[in-house]
């Protein structure tokens, strides 16, 4: 495990050499640490905005040969969207560094964790819209409709992610009401923790088909109880027909 101070080293041994690379319009700070929330478990997250007049493949092939000749990078992983590209590496101290290599004209803040260390940012785009609670609750019953059949065709570990899934979309409807962060989990843990002891019966403790059919009905339960609170009408088209899903009596 790394300590703060070997992440504070390495982060500005990359800030410095990010800071003289020609290549970059810009350069920033990303994630926790850009706003103040860094703690131990932290990683490091640093995007660059990359000049037209260079060439980005180029870039990020040099900037990846750096991570494994003075780092000792294991592996790294790569995601693109449109022309810009993340790579996440792994270091055998177990520290992940993500670098994000984006054209100088899209370079810019995404979200609130974002520090311009150097240089030009854009002007920030339209947040993304969360989809309605409706969204959710659909797709909420949609994978209740996969669940039920996998359990019924003993396709045990597929039913135990569909029930995940239904259990997630429960737990965005209870962010979306309390003005949490709704996607990706971020929220769950600032809920209330009567909420989430509500949720204790959701989770699948072992893939055995008693085990799902109990889990099911709970999620199904609880699923629609996020339903009401959010659209009782919408509740009270869905109910009946969940619950005969779920082979729960009313």
């Amino acid at each position: 495990m790394y300590s703060n101070d070997e992440r504070a080293q390495l982060r500005e041994r990359l800030v410095s050499r990010a800071l003289a690379d020609s290549r970059f319009s810009g350069v920033a700070l990303c994630g926790s640490a850009a706003v103040g929330r860094e703690d131990a478990w932290s990683d490091i997250d640093l995007a660059f905005g990359v000049e037209p007049a260079a060439d980005l493949s180029a870039t990020v092939a040099d900037w990846t040969a750096h991570m494994y000749r003075m780092f000792g990078s294991l592996h790294h992983v790569e995601t693109t969207t449109g022309s810009k590209v993340y790579r996440a590496f792994l270091l055998p101290s177990t520290l992940q560094v993500d670098l994000n290599f984006v054209p100088a004209d899209e370079f810019g803040a995404r979200g609130p964790k974002f520090r311009l260390l150097s240089g030009l940012a854009g002007k920030p785009p339209p947040p993304v819209q969360t989809p309605s609670p409706d969204h959710f609750a659909g797709m909420g019953w949609l994978y209740a409709e996969q669940a039920r059949s996998c359990i019924g065709r003993g396709r045990l570990w597929q039913a135990e992610r569909m029930v995940a899934a239904i259990r997630e979309q429960a737990l965005v409807l209870a962010c979306l009401r309390r003005g949490l962060p709704a996607l990706g989990g971020v929220g769950v843990d600032q809920l209330p923790q009567p909420v989430l002891a509500a949720y204790a019966d959701c989770v699948v403790r072992a893939v055995d088909a008693t085990e799902l059919d109990r889990a099911f009905r709970a999620v199904v339960t609880r699923l629609l109880a996020e339903v009401n609170k959010v659209d009782p009408d919408l509740h009270e088209r869905l109910v009946g027909t969940l619950l005969r899903l779920a082979g729960v009596s009313r």
